[in-house]
């Protein structure tokens, strides 16, 4: 992994402008911000610099405003979320280069927290513009990425602003990269990964990475038939891309070449109708009727997927491995992940997990808080089990 610095390098920030890359595009209902997990992901990099004396410039975008100035994707619209989670009192800039910013700037005081407005007004943010860059550059000391959830972008907040003033990560980019770093970096072997989810088109990036990196891919939700089919199994009328059959044998065989094994379900809960509740049965594979669509792995499959686990010292998760949404479909999701939960509680597996979906399952099962970390960053967290470069984290090496 890149060796990036973190505040423990940065020294003394008193009175120094150090414009710190945060995630702020937060969820909003009638105008108010509805859940602030991504501004107190933000706290403990906020309050120590403020604390040390620093003048806390939050750069951020909010929304899709293609360059141009949005009154309903201001980021005036979150200050009252920032400033509730801080605790204290928080400025609003409305520009984020230029003459506006600098006089906004010019009237903090050491400890003072601003949030500047959204990067995105600006055409140059998403082209990774050099003028732009030098804009940012302009206003700041110092700059402070911890938003890896933006980190797969080169964009001049993320990337370009990161060349040209002394560049640090801040203590949530430094959690996370340190946890990833122990999921696939540097892990502990044996290594499983889960990936789950509707279709394999998604994901297709991310498995042929994890067959060269884990020792057990365990492979669920939707994309699981289509490497069932690809085995001569009839799904029936499951969710099934037929098209990526040689795909997935492509993946079956660099799987064989780099010793990883690939689990896929024995026994499947099927229904004759996707909605809640509906009859059920559990059946081996081969028995799924014409009629019927595969929702769920059977209970066989998933006790044998607890036993992988238990002899892993490292779990990757992304994707549920049914429907978990739709009952009673989010049996094996739940069953495993409490399985992973409890071995990571007894210290014997490091549990990475990420992905909206990923975290949704996890929270639904009441085991996200025993996972060893759980990233919200989405898109920036596929990437990285692309084995993709992430910009804003290479930007950032020492």
């Amino acid at each position: 992994m890149t060796a990036f610095k973190t505040l423990d390098d940065i020294g003394d920030v008193t009175g120094k402008r150090v414009l710190v890359r945060v995630d702020l595009n937060v969820p909003m209902f009638e105008g108010a911000v509805s859940d602030t997990t991504r501004i107190q992901a933000a706290l403990p990099t906020i309050h120590e610099l403020s604390d040390k004396g620093a003048i806390v410039l939050l750069l951020a975008h909010f929304g899709r405003p293609k360059g141009a100035k949005n009154p309903t994707q201001s980021l005036s619209l979150v200050i009252d979320g920032v400033a509730n989670v801080l605790g204290h009192s928080v400025m609003f800039i409305p520009d984020c280069i230029g003459e506006g910013a600098k006089a906004g700037i010019a009237v903090l005081a050491a400890g003072d927290v601003a949030v500047l407005e959204n990067t995105r007004f600006h055409a140059g943010e998403e082209s990774n513009d050099p003028t732009f860059a030098d804009a940012l550059a302009e206003i700041g000391d110092l700059y402070v990425n911890d938003a890896f959830s933006a980190a797969h972008r080169a964009h001049g907040s993320t990337e370009g602003i990161a060349h040209r003033l002394p560049s640090y990560a801040g203590r949530a980019m430094e959690t996370e990269l340190n946890a990833l770093d122990a999921a696939l970096g540097n892990p502990a072997h044996p290594v499983a990964a889960v990936v789950g989810g509707a279709k394999v088109s998604s994901k297709i990036d991310v498995l042929r990475n994890l067959v060269g990196q884990v020792d057990h891919l365990i492979i669920g939700g939707g994309m699981a038939n289509t490497f069932l089919a690809a085995r001569g199994v009839d799904v029936g009328k499951s969710l099934c891309e037929h098209d990526l059959v040689d795909t997935a044998n492509a993946i079956f065989d660099a799987a064989d070449s780099a010793g990883c094994t690939i689990h896929l379900p024995y026994d499947v809960v099927v229904a004759k109708q996707f909605a809640p509740n509906p009859p059920t049965r559990t059946v081996n594979v081969h028995e799924v009727a014409a009629d019927e669509m595969i929702l769920d792995i059977g209970p066989a499959a998933t006790e044998a997927l607890a036993d992988v686990l238990k002899n892993c010292r490292t779990l990757v998760w992304n994707g549920p491995l049914g429907a978990f949404e739709t009952p009673p479909f989010d049996t094996a999701t739940v069953a495993l992940a409490r399985t992973a939960a409890a071995l990571t509680r007894e210290g014997s597996l490091t549990s990475v997990a990420g992905g909206g979906d990923t975290v949704a399952a996890l929270n639904h099962a009441g085991v996200a808080g025993d996972f060893t970390f759980v990233s919200t960053a989405g898109g920036a967290f596929l990437e990285w089990m692309e084995g993709k470069p992430l910009p804003g984290v290479d930007a950032l090496q020492a």
